[in-house]
């Protein structure tokens, strides 16, 4: 469910008004994660890296209250929820865009992506949960190695948003360079600083 707030009852009242009429209001993190865990579990138990990846993101945003909110247009939305966008290549060799509902449960996190990317790949369909979710983009583009991405300001989409490549062997470690981009509106460095330290401990928790 989403609803409009006013900015001024919330911690973000000073945020909106600087940053809502910026003429670049995005900011883009950048950092390397050890996944060396994560491919460890992804290999063992025979999961896809990107579902593994995309729950991590999920429960590391899930700890951060300012996910839960999102300029959107000239609103402020409060949501319920979040949600988890993954790339999907189709039937005919295109791409599609597929929002998974994050959810702690782990084995119905498994369930719901398989399902769905399933579903968007046979029928070409985009399904899109933003309007009762506040969804976190993700776009993997595995076929090179990234030192990092910087994401565009459309002045339509806000939402949270983070890019990675091919990850990278290093000795007996893997490492994963990542950027996250974010509306300032939204959050502060700090509270992004905050969602990366959260994902590098929810990758190394994984099991």
């Amino acid at each position: 469910m989403a609803r409009e707030i006013d900015p001024k009852d919330t911690t973000r009242a000073m945020a909106f008004e600087l940053w809502m009429k910026a003429p670049n209001p995005m900011v883009t993190f950048f950092k390397t994660l050890d996944i060396t865990n994560l491919i460890k579990v992804s290999r063992k138990k025979k999961l896809k890296f990107n579902l593994l990846m995309d729950y991590c993101i999920g429960k590391a945003a899930a700890d951060v209250k300012e996910f839960y909110i999102l300029p959107v247009g000239d609103k402020l939305m409060q949501y319920d929820t979040i949600a988890v966008n993954t790339i999907v290549m189709n039937k005919n060799g295109e791409v599609n865009s597929c929002d998974i509902l994050y959810t702690d449960n782990f084995r119905k996190f498994y369930q719901d992506y398989m399902k769905y990317t399933t579903q968007v790949a046979k029928t070409c369909q985009d399904r899109d949960l933003s309007e009762n979710s506040m969804v976190i983009g993700t776009s993997a583009i595995v076929e090179t190695e990234l030192d990092g991405v910087v994401g565009m300001n459309s002045g339509i989409f806000h939402n949270p948003f983070l890019f990675w490549g091919k990850y990278r062997k290093k000795w007996f470690r893997y490492e994963l360079p990542i950027s996250f981009q974010f509306h300032h509106t939204q959050m502060d460095g700090a509270h992004a600083g905050e969602f990366l330290e959260n994902l590098q401990k929810e990758i190394n928790r994984l099991k």
